[in-house]
Parts: C-alpha cells; sequence; structure tokens
C-alpha cells in the first residue's frame, strides 16, 4: 500500500501537468484556428520546466511528444479536408519525396544536437510565425505562382526538416509558404493537413527511438512521453471544438493579436535557452 501511494504521489503531478497541457492546447486550437505543434511544444515546454525538468530536455521531450500527438489528429483534418475537395493530391505526389528526405535529415540531427538549439530554433520560428500573423495577413503574394521544379523541391524539403526539428505539422510553415506562392489558401490549408502526416508519423518513430535522456520525465520513451500523448490528445480533440465556438464570439482579429503575443513571448523564452537563458 505504501508502494501504491509512493508511485501515485510521484505520478499525479505529471498526469495532471500533462492534461492542462491538452486542455490549454484544445482551446488555443479552436480559439485561433491553429493546431499541432505551435501550440503543444510551448504549452508542453513549460509544464516541464515547472515540474523540474531541465530546459534542454524539456524542449527535446515536448518536441517528440507532439510529433506523436499530430499523427491522429492529421489523420482526422485530411478526412475533413478530403471530404470537401480541399487536398491538392497531385502536389502531394511532387512533394512528397522530398518533404520526407527534409523529415529523415531533420530527424537525425534532432535527436543528436543540444536541446539548447532546438528551443533557439522554435524561437525564431515562433517569432517569424508571430511577425507574419500580424503584419502580412492580407498582404499580396509575393510570387504569381509555385516555382519550377527544384524551387519546389527545395521548398518541400525545408518544409519537412524545419518542421519536424521542432516538433510542428506542415500547417505553420506550409501554408505561409504557398500563400505566398499565390496558391489558394483552402486548397493551402487542407494539403498542409497531408503535409502534417509526412512529417509526423516518420518524426513520431525516429524520437521513439532515441535515446532517453536520464533527466526525462517517468513515462517517456526515447524522446517521446507517452503519459502527456495520453493525455493531450484525448483533451486536445474534445476542447478544440469549445475553443472554436468561444472564437465565433470574439474578435477574431484581436485573438489572432493575442496568439502572436503568446508566441513573441515563449519564442523569446525559448531563444534565450541559446544564451543560457
Amino acid at each position: 500500500m505504501n508502494e501504491f501511494l509512493a508511485l501515485a504521489n510521484e505520478w499525479y503531478p505529471v498526469v495532471l501537468a500533462m492534461m492542462a497541457t491538452g486542455c490549454v492546447a484544445g482551446l488555443l486550437a479552436g480559439l485561433l484556428g491553429v493546431g499541432g505543434g505551435i501550440v503543444i511544444v510551448p504549452v508542453f515546454y513549460f509544464v516541464l520546466e515547472m515540474l523540474g525538468v531541465p530546459s534542454a530536455t524539456a524542449i527535446l521531450v515536448a518536441t517528440g511528444t507532439s510529433l506523436l500527438a499530430i499523427v491522429p489528429t492529421s489523420i482526422s483534418s485530411i478526412k475533413a479536408h478530403h471530404g470537401r475537395g480541399n487536398i491538392d493530391w497531385l502536389l502531394v505526389k511532387r512533394w512528397a519525396p522530398f518533404m520526407v528526405v527534409g523529415v529523415i535529415a531533420g530527424s537525425a540531427l534532432a535527436t543528436q544536437v543540444d536541446g539548447r538549439l532546438i528551443s533557439g530554433l522554435f524561437g525564431i520560428i515562433a517569432l517569424l510565425v508571430a511577425m507574419n500573423m500580424l503584419f502580412r495577413a492580407n498582404a499580396k503574394p509575393l510570387m504569381a505562382s509555385l516555382p519550377n521544379t527544384a524551387g519546389q523541391g527545395a521548398m518541400a524539403s525545408s518544409i519537412g526538416f524545419f518542421s519536424v526539428m521542432i516538433g510542428i505539422g506542415g500547417g505553420t510553415i506550409g501554408v505561409p509558404m504557398l500563400s505566398a506562392c499565390n496558391y489558394p489558401s483552402h486548397k493551402a490549408v487542407g494539403t498542409a493537413a497531408v503535409f502534417g502526416l509526412l512529417i509526423s508519423l516518420p518524426g513520431a518513430t525516429a524520437m521513439l527511438l532515441a535515446n532517453t535522456p536520464s533527466d526525462a520525465p517517468q513515462a517517456t520513451v526515447g524522446l517521446v512521453n507517452l503519459a502527456g500523448f495520453m493525455c493531450i490528445v484525448p483533451l486536445t480533440v474534445l476542447l478544440a471544438p469549445v475553443g472554436a465556438k468561444l472564437g465565433a464570439k470574439l474578435d477574431s482579429v484581436m485573438l489572432k493579436r493575442v496568439f502572436a503575443l503568446f508566441l513573441c513571448i515563449s519564442g523569446s523564452r525559448m531563444l534565450s535557452q541559446l544564451f543560457g537563458g
């Protein structure tokens, strides 16, 4: 009995923290129409830090757990977008080989480098996303159409490479890149759902097979916290519709500004890890 109480006492703060991550991520995803790691990674990262996990390990575990969480959510998103005809399967077929190469390279690098570098990279991308939301929401495309085959290959591989390294899906980087090339927004969002699966499935596999840090939280396999995954995914799915209903009643412009501020704060905090902050 004493052993059971000791085990419960050790586990319940971790489980509660994971559930809090799922709740916050689900509400934010529904409120702002965003999803994947751009929400899960920073929230889970800060939760792990509060539990006493060192920052360098916290970002690696947050990234790996996020990638596994993206797998089921991206499958659900693909089904929904395919039913609406919003997926450009020809583009997916053309980009998939390049994207997978980028994912493999990014996964190999992410499991070897210091976690502080991953934190810094996430910080930079989070700040760029925030600036894009604030200043380029209604801007004109930078190009009239997608570039040639070599240019598209570079786009696809870079999306896979950077996304898997920081534990995000295909939409955070993929949608702005496609939109900048005058690609229809609804097609960009739908097609990026497939990118999310191409990124998360091999990425999560690589993270599960990686060496587990000695200072990782309980129930971590490789760089994936299974307790976090079990708590985050159901609560994110459950609370995203609640967030969407709330978002429909609130000012969308103000919500985007609030989220951009959240990204600026969390991105700056993660970027400071590069300098030992």
